[in-house]
C-alpha cells in the first residue's frame, strides 16, 4: 500500500518534495509524552533509541504513531497520511527523520519512582504502528529495533526486515491496564513469533515482575535473550547458556530510559562486533552514563564511550 507510506510530498508541489533518507539503524514504536515536574518530556523506546544511535556515530530514524506535537513537518500534512518530521530543535530528536503515522493523541505515561521501584501510569494511547507505513527507503537498514511501549506493535512485524540485524524490546508488549491507568505486567503474547525471528531480545527484570521461571523458559527459546537488572548489570542468554555482565559503577539521577539506551547500544555493537559479550559489556556502559542526568542529556557520545574504556585499560594494565 504505497499510497499510505511515508513520502515527503505534499499537494504536488515538487519545491516540498522530500523523501525518507537512507538510514542504518531504524527505531519502530510509539513516541510517548511523559509527565515531569515541568510539565511534559519526550519518550519512548524509539526515542532513547534514535538519540543513542546518532550519538555512537550511527545514521537513525523512528516509525511512530502520535501526534504531530512537539515534532517539526519538513512539509506540510495531508489529512489521514503519514508525514516526514524531525524532533523541533530544542528537543533531543532535533534532525533525527521521523515518519509519524497519525494518530489524534500521542501515547502518554506518568513514571512515580519509590522504594519499590517505578509505577507507571498510563493516560492516554496512541493507535498501533502497522507496517503499511514504512518508507520503502527504510525497509533494510543494517539494524532495527522494534521498541513497544503500549501493545502498539502488530505480531506481523516479526515478519518484517528479512536482511537487517532484528532486536525487539517487548516490555509494551506484555503491559496490561485499566480504567485506572495503572500499568501491570502480563506474559508476553505472540512470543513465538518474535522468538523465532529476533536476532537479539531485551527485557528488564522489571518487565517480567522479577519471574526467573518466565526468564528462564524465554531463554531456553529465543537465540539471544538480554536481561538487564539495573545496578546489577545484566545477563545474557545466549541459547540459554548465561553470562553474567557486571555494572559500571553510576551515580544515578533519572533511570528513565536506560534499558532502551542499553538495548540500543548492544545492538550497534553486536553488528560491528558479532560478540555478544563485547556488546553486553559496552551497553552497560553507555547505559549507566545515561542515568546520570534528566531524560536524555547525558546519553554519550561515542568518544566519551571510548575514553571510558581506554581509561580502564590504562588502569588495567598498570
Amino acid at each position: 500500500m504505497l499510497e499510505s507510506r511515508c513520502h515527503g510530498a505534499a499537494g504536488g508541489h515538487p519545491a516540498n518534495t522530500e523523501q525518507p533518507l537512507s538510514i542504518d539503524f531504524l527505531a519502530v514504536g510509539n513516541l510517548t509524552r511523559d509527565t515531569a515536574p515541568d510539565g511534559y518530556r519526550l519518550g519512548g523506546t524509539v526515542s532513547f533509541a534514535a538519540v543513542t544511535a546518532r550519538r555512537l556515530g550511527w545514521n537513525a530514524a523512528v516509525l511512530t504513531r502520535a501526534s504531530l506535537a512537539g515534532l517539526e513537518a519538513r512539509v506540510p500534512a495531508q489529512p489521514g497520511r503519514p508525514v516526514l518530521t524531525t524532533g523541533q530543535p530544542d528537543t533531543p530528536l532535533a534532525g533525527i527523520p521521523v515518519c509519524v503515522m497519525p494518530s489524534p493523541v500521542t501515547t502518554t505515561f506518568t513514571n512515580v519512582y519509590g522504594p519499590e521501584g517505578r509505577t507507571q501510569y498510563i493516560t492516554a494511547v496512541a493507535d498501533p504502528v502497522t507496517p503499511d507505513g514504512l518508507p520503502a527507503e527504510w525497509a533494510n537498514p543494517r539494524v532495527v529495533l522494534l521498541g513497544s511501549i503500549a501493545r502498539e506493535l502488530p505480531p506481523h512485524w516479526s515478519a518484517m526486515f528479512p536482511n537487517s540485524l532484528f532486536g525487539i524490546a517487548p516490555q509494551g508488549l506484555m503491559r496490561r491496564w485499566g480504567p485506572d491507568g495503572l500499568v501491570r505486567h502480563g506474559r508476553w503474547e505472540d512470543a513465538d513469533l518474535f522468538l523465532r525471528r529476533a536476532d537479539a531480545i531485551f527485557l528488564s527484570r522489571e518487565d517480567v515482575g522479577g519471574d526467573d521461571g518466565y526468564i528462564a523458559e524465554l531463554a531456553g527459546r529465543a537465540r539471544l535473550l538480554i536481561v538487564t537488572d539495573g545496578y546489577h548489570g545484566a545477563t545474557v542468554y545466549l541459547n540459554g547458556k548465561a553470562t553474567a555482565i557486571p555494572p559500571r559503577r553510576a551515580i544515578e539521577v533519572d533511570p528513565t530510559g536506560a534499558g532502551d539506551v542499553f538495548a540500543t547500544s548492544f545492538m550497534i555493537r553486536y553488528a560491528e562486533t558479532g560478540d555478544p559479550v563485547v556488546a553486553g559489556r559496552f551497553a552497560n556502559v553507555v547505559a549507566s552514563m545515561s542515568v546520570e542526568a534528566t531524560g536524555m542529556d547525558f546519553v554519550p557520545a561515542r568518544e566519551q564511550v571510548d575514553a571510558w574504556f581506554a581509561l580502564e585499560a590504562a588502569g588495567s594494565r598498570s
